[in-house]
């Protein structure tokens, strides 16, 4: 079984992340899997965007939930990014390059799921795509009916999974979707492993890299996606232990690794 490699917010180390120019990255570095974050607008729009504040990553400031979708597009999502480098450029290449992709994204969007939805089936996309409900800080109301009455919609070219931190949605979305692979993001806690490892409408968790990388590690019955491994040490540490799933920043070279350390 090969490990596959899950592209986090898309090709974040070269695009903004979170965006359409993020996700076409992903798809040019032929991730297995994509991973994206949900939260819902004013006006009970799902909009791709991984804080419940558009501060970090917009030129706008405020909640998600406080602005209408026509309000949010008037906002750029790439005016604040910096490209994370794979070698170690000078100081000035690195500057050079900020500056440069920040006026190449100036005009890059906050998209929402459906935006992502037809982009990945206009590219054919067959892999899987890991959507995370944001509800562990904020519980929009209605989020998990709004979010499975759009993915029931049609059948779509790739495979789907709902991940969160949140227990409560994926009950919710367990009852909506009963046959929908659910998978429990954990911060490594012993009872949040145990919690996933006992429920039988779980069928992944998705650990910190910490779970794995600690000695103490021993394989479980359930799937297991690690979140976010980004050095050639760690991934090359990770994809030893031939678990199911990494989620990186830098999907090429997770892939590049991989094919090298699992060739059968």
């Amino acid at each position: 079984m090969k490990t596959e490699i899950f592209a986090h917010r898309g090709a974040r180390w070269c695009r903004p992340e979170n965006t359409l120019a993020s996700f076409r990255q992903a798809l040019r570095e032929k991730a297995d899997g994509i991973e994206l974050d949900v939260h819902l607008s004013l006006d009970n729009e799902l909009i791709v965007i991984h804080d419940e504040k558009i501060n970090r990553t917009t030129n706008g400031k405020g909640f998600v939930k406080d602005f209408t979708l026509t309000d949010l597009k008037n906002f750029s999502a790439g005016v604040k990014f910096v490209a994370q480098s794979t070698t170690g450029s000078f100081p000035i290449v690195q500057k050079i390059r900020s500056l440069l992709t920040k006026k190449i994204f100036l005009h890059e969007k906050i998209p929402t799921l459906l935006e992502v939805l037809e982009l990945l089936s206009d590219k054919n996309f067959s892999g899987k795509l890991n959507i995370e409900i944001k509800t562990d800080h904020i519980h929009y109301e209605n989020i998990e009916n709004i979010l499975s009455e759009l993915m029931t919609s049609k059948v779509w070219p790739f495979s789907y999974i709902y991940s969160s931190f949140n227990f409560s949605s994926l009950e919710k979305i367990h009852q909506l979707e009963p046959q929908t692979e659910l998978a429990y993001l954990t911060y490594n806690r012993a009872f949040e492993i145990q919690r996933g490892l006992d429920s039988n409408f779980i069928q992944a968790i998705h650990p910190k890299k910490t779970f794995v990388l600690s000695k103490n590690f021993t394989p479980n019955p359930k799937k297991l996606r690690v979140w976010t491994v980004n050095s050639e040490s760690e991934l090359k540490r990770i994809l030893a232990k031939n678990v199911d799933a990494i989620i990186t920043d830098f999907p090429a070279k997770a892939i590049k690794l991989r094919d090298k350390m699992q060739m059968n």
